[in-house]
């Protein structure tokens, strides 16, 4: 078990993290999000031991974790950390760099290593290419490989799909985040993506003004957001009469108290986001097709039926 306990990290005098406390189980798939500058990338470099903490302490099992006061070289044997900045090398190939690491004594075992990650990051086409020739998306995706080659307890990951365009990030997601589970190792992931957190994570944070203000199950923060800024990380959404309700929670019916004025529509694929007026109020709904700006008509909250 990772145990976070009461931590505080300042920059200079400025709080970055303060009382910050949780526990991550071995083989847990662990999320942070908040705003930009939260403190979400600071949280992984202390975990990580690259800094100092000015107050409290994080063991992963009956280890303690300690910065750089008490360690030569920073980072536990045990842990990877995958920053944004790929520290790679760009002038060998894909397959060589996740492999820098990995013992010589049993070649044939290391291929087969390299191989087996190439699959989990889907780079094999790219297995001998130099590294300075990638995309910055390619280059993120060896780092990814290169961090579990040695199959490591714990993984810490940055904003891990940031670089990485559309057409490959959601099966990226599924392989790497399946391969983690598979190998029972703790993933611990920082990330601004909602589709990074709630199909895969056990357990989440968010981070605001330097603390958590949430903490739990993906689909329980989800179903019960107690800020607006924790609702706006999973979607769009409204406070009506002081509750937060998201967009696809309000359906069209003939008659009810909230009567809006239809003033755009965004099509969104496989419905449209309709913004209306509520009072003066700009409101967002969903529905099933295009409505015209000017539109009188009702709308009514209906309940989640995952809750």
């Amino acid at each position: 078990m990772l145990q976070v306990k009461n931590i505080l990290f300042s920059y200079k005098k400025t709080p970055v993290l303060k009382a910050v406390s949780f526990n991550v189980n071995q083989g847990e798939h662990y999320s942070i999000i908040g705003e930009s500058g939260s403190g979400k990338s600071t949280l992984l470099k202390l975990l990580y031991g690259t800094y100092d903490l000015s107050e409290g302490q994080i063991f992963w099992k009956h280890e303690e974790i300690l910065g750089p006061k008490h360690n030569l070289i920073i980072g536990p044997e045990y842990m990877k950390y995958v920053a944004q900045e790929f520290d790679l090398m760009p002038f060998i190939t894909v397959a060589e760099n996740i492999g820098a690491f990995l013992s010589n004594f049993y070649p044939e075992e290391k291929k087969e290593r390299i191989k087996e990650l190439l699959n989990v990051v889907e780079l094999m086409p790219f297995a001998n290419t130099k590294v300075k020739y990638l995309s910055g998306g390619q280059k993120q995706r060896v780092a990814l490989a290169r961090a579990i080659a040695k199959q490591p307890e714990i993984i810490l990951l940055d904003e891990p799909f940031s670089h990485i365009d559309n057409f490959k990030k959601q099966s990226l997601r599924r392989s790497l985040f399946k391969y983690l589970k598979e190998k029972n190792i703790t993933c611990i992931v920082a990330t601004h993506d909602k589709e990074d957190v709630l199909p895969f994570s056990d357990q989440m944070i968010v981070l605001h003004d330097a603390e958590i203000i949430a903490n739990g199950k993906p689909e329980d923060i989800y179903n019960n957001p107690k800020t607006p800024l924790i609702a706006s990380f999973f979607g769009e959404f409204n406070t009506i009469n002081d509750k937060i309700v998201y967009a696809h929670q309000l359906e069209i019916v003939e008659k009810s108290e909230l009567k809006v004025t239809v003033v755009k529509c965004y099509f969104k694929g496989n419905y449209y986001l309709v913004e209306a007026d509520l009072d003066g109020k700009s409101i967002f709904f969903e529905h099933f097709k295009s409505l015209k700006p000017g539109l009188k008509t009702s709308l009514n909250i209906k309940k989640n039926k995952l809750q």
